[in-house]
């Protein structure tokens, strides 16, 4: 036997099979989190402070570009990571990081600000995707909701510490630059584990392929295109996954870019601020580590569902409240509503699309999703100018509640195997494009 098919024979999926490259892929979307973390307390802030920024619409340009360069880099990582292997676009995701913290620490002009996060959003969405669809090549297909918390777990649960010590070190020792520090290490770690460490896991999901959901010999694989059409809009399950993720990160811009600024405006200190924002992803992250593993037991529509409602009333908390633990109990109810979200909206798509093209379908998820970003801050910078930031916090609760709704009437549940197939077979025959 040569060694390439001894290697081959000793593939095994599962989570406890492949737990060392697992824990490693843990570690390194961590790092991703933490890359990001570093933001969400501090940026806001230095708009109006280092460069005397008035207009929200302004303020949040930084998120509309992070989050229309991140949506392209999900659907690049997704699609090239099946013509080309998982490790490559990793390790260029994090070449991309380096600069990040340094542009941040001597930017003189806002317009740096930007630069520095269409460089994260090229970061956030080649690693974070790229080490989704690794955990999801490795485990198979019966723990996805696990490892997708997991995933979640590790990456938010980074955000919010990254936000608690960014808040505490601007408190003490000033915007900048101190609270970007860390940001050097967590870019060059992160680089130097991927690159030394990670193993390319795209033999795993060709294994599934064969082994767990072998096609039939009529069924082909879809164009890119018809990947497209179908996540898009034309399969039930997926296209409502894809507009709650659009949601959902709608309104995680608005939490990102307007409610540090809302409640500095309230007169709340800037440690409480931060302690606000670290809360959020923090019970959004441990969350995850029972919300995804559930819904590998119960379903995921209406774990969805739940949870987009959820947001929507600690979004509503956020206008209603009138104190610093009314607006603890928000960001706590936004975190979990989240966490209920986040792991099974990637589980239920990867229920759905076949090994040969899942990661292409993620990445198509994953453009949609994080185009929330941008329009989210679009809608609330030109809703906060207009009309107040209570206003613009208040109208994207609603449209959170609106999304809920469409995934409760129009989505499938995705978990049943004999239902999936059945799905996947007739959005793929029935797809015609060219």
């Amino acid at each position: 036997m040569s060694d390439g098919a001894s290697s081959a024979a000793r593939l095994v999926l599962g989570l406890r099979e492949n737990w060392r490259q697992f824990t490693l892929l843990i570690v390194i979307n961590a790092f991703v989190g933490a890359m990001v973390g570093l933001e969400r307390t501090v940026i806001p802030l230095m708009a109006e402070t280092d460069f005397g920024l008035v207009s929200r619409s302004v303020i949040l340009s930084f998120l509309i570009s992070f989050g229309i360069v991140k949506a392209l880099a999900n659907l690049f990582a997704g699609r090239f990571s099946d013509r080309i292997g998982r490790k490559p676009i990793l390790v260029a995701g994090w070449l991309v990081a380096l600069p990040v913290p340094f542009l941040i620490i001597f930017a003189p002009s806002w317009n740096w600000i930007v630069v520095a996060n269409v460089l994260l959003g090229i970061n956030q969405g080649l690693c974070w995707s790229t080490t989704v669809i690794m955990k999801i090549d490795l485990v198979g297909p019966k723990q996805r909701g696990l490892a997708m918390g997991l995933n979640e777990f590790a990456g938010y649960l980074a955000v919010s510490l990254a936000a608690l010590g960014t808040g505490y070190l601007a408190a003490v020792y000033g915007l900048r630059p101190v609270p970007f520090l860390p940001g050097i290490g967590f870019a060059s770690l992160g680089l130097l584990l991927s690159l030394l460490f990670v193993r390319e896991t795209q033999p795993y999901a060709r294994l599934e392929a064969r082994t767990e959901t072998p096609q039939s010999p009529e069924e082909r694989v879809p164009s890119f295109r018809e990947i497209f059409v179908l996540t898009s809009w034309q399969d039930r399950a997926l296209s409502s996954a894809s507009q709650a993720g659009l949601v959902n990160n709608l309104n995680d811009g608005l939490v990102w870019g307007l409610v540090p600024i809302f409640l500095v405006g309230t007169g709340l200190p800037l440690a409480q601020v931060g302690i606000v924002a670290g809360i959020y992803p923090g019970v959004w992250g441990v969350s995850q580590l029972f919300t995804g593993a559930l819904s590998d037991r119960w379903g995921r529509k209406w774990f969805i569902v739940a949870g987009m409602w959820i947001q929507a009333l600690g979004i509503a908390l956020f206008v209603l409240g009138k104190e610093f633990w009314w607006w603890v109990v928000g960001a706590t109810l936004l975190g979990f509503g989240t966490a209920l979200v986040y792991p099974t909206l990637l589980a239920a798509v990867s229920d759905v699309a076949n090994p040969t093209w899942r990661a292409s379908a993620v990445g198509v998820y994953r453009l949609w999703r994080d185009l929330g970003y941008a329009v989210g801050a679009l809608l609330a910078g030109i809703l906060a100018d207009t009309l107040g930031i209570p206003f613009a916090i208040a109208a994207i609760g609603a449209l959170t509640f609106f999304s809920g709704l469409v995934v409760a009437l129009r989505m499938y549940e995705t978990l049943p195997t004999t239902h999936r197939a059945a799905k996947i077979q007739e959005a793929v025959t029935t797809t015609e494009l060219a």
